[in-house]
This record gives structure tokens, sequence and C-alpha cells, in this order.
């Protein structure tokens, strides 16, 4: 079995045939992987990238958080400036065009891998409901320990993307997402988050979720994704 279909940026479905792997300009079905199979859910997917490929990741997360609370001095941001020009440099050299990046199919790591999403696990997903938890990080921060509303907009389109996608057996598009805060999201702690389908009108898919600490709910989201016709952006 080989990797080959992504939901949204968090659930990556299987097919027999190697050739499906990757999508190409040409066939790209709205800029997701193809997704001619989808039967199941597996934890153990495609390990682009390597070993140390979620070390690394990690790595830049905390590098995130340090610069998100920085006030260097003048001779801490210097050095920094040039130590990060120097990784910059080497960094080049890995740098592959977006259908082949291991941030979208790492099954393994938090986000699959992805740099521009806050850390979370799936522990949960099929086509009515999808159950995680995530971790908003220093690098969040909105004021006053919160985490920043922006962030919590990014994982509700994330997670209800992806519920919306394994509903409609299709790759999706978000129309809109509304979001009501009800109370402080806190950062650096465990949080649970859930999706699940509404109602589907067509190609409309209507979506909701909820994002919990503990028992207190810190916001709910309900959103409309529209699938995507075959080559569709």
């Amino acid at each position: 079995m080989r990797a080959s279909g992504m939901l949204g940026d968090n659930v990556i479905l299987m097919t027999e045939n190697p050739a499906d792997a990757l999508p190409s300009r040409e066939h790209h079905e709205g800029g997701f992987r193809p997704m001619p199979g989808l039967d199941r859910h597996d934890l153990v997917g495609d390990l682009r990238g390597g070993p140390h490929f979620g070390e690394y990741i990690e790595q830049v997360r905390g590098l995130m958080d340090r610069v998100r609370l920085s006030c260097p001095s003048d001779e801490a941001a210097l050095a920094a400036i040039a130590r990060l020009k120097e990784l910059n440099d080497l960094l080049d050299d890995t740098v592959v065009d977006e259908w082949s990046v291991p941030g979208w199919v790492r099954r393994d790591l938090p986000a699959n891998g992805n740099i521009t999403l806050p850390p979370f696990v799936i522990d949960h997903a099929d086509r009515d409901n999808v159950e995680a938890r995530i971790t908003f990080r220093t690098s969040h921060l909105g004021g006053n320990a919160a985490a920043h509303g922006g962030h919590i907009g990014v994982a509700f389109d994330s997670l209800l993307g992806t519920i919306a996608s394994l509903y409609g057996e299709s790759p999706t598009r978000t129309a809109s997402l509304t979001i009501d805060y009800r109370s402080i999201t806190p950062l650096n702690k465990e949080l649970t988050a859930r999706a699940w389908t509404d109602r589907r009108e067509g190609r409309k898919i209507y979506v909701l979720g909820t994002l919990y600490d503990g028992d207190r709910l810190c916001a709910e989201a309900n959103g409309l994704f529209l699938t995507l016709k075959p080559g569709q952006q």
C-alpha cells in the first residue's frame, strides 16, 4: 500500500498504485494530492524526509517559540542573523517543489509535519467525526498568555476541512468559516478538538467544530466546504 491522498492537511489515505503517490501540476485536484482510495485512515504512511524530520520540525518550532518572546541585544541580534544566514544557505539545497515536501504526508508527526499548522494529533477520523488533541505553542501567542484567534482559525480550518473531505469523499476548499470565541484558549497545554458533519447539499458540506480545555469551551466553529470537481482548483 502506498500513500496517495490528502484530506485537508490532516488525513492521508491509501492506494495500491505507486504511480498515484504524487500529484503533478496537471493533475492536482485543487492543490491536494490525488485521492483514488477513500477507505482507510492509517497511522503509518509516507516517511519522506527521513527519521530525523520530526526532530527537525520540533527544533524549528522551538526557534519560533523563542523568537516570539525575544528582545535581543544588538550583539545577540547580529550573531543570530549571521547564524540564520548560514542556516538558510544550508537549507537552500534541501528545497523541493510543493508536491514533494514531507510536511503534508508524515502521519507519524503532529499536524503531518506541517510547520504552518499548530501541532495536533488526530485520535479518530471517519466521515462523521474527527477527534484530535492540539497544543498552541508560545509562537501562537496573541496576548495575556492566550492563543491568537487567527491561529485558532487555522486549526479549525484544517480540522473542519478534514471532516468535510472525508464526508464528501473528495478534496474540498473552504467557502466560509465562522468562529465564536467563548473563552481564553491557553498556550502550551493539550486541548481537545472535535469536528463533525452537519449536512450536505450537493457539493456543499456544512460542518461544525469545538475546542475544549478540559470541560471549558474555548471556541466553536461552523464551516461551509465545497467538494472539488476533478482538476478543479
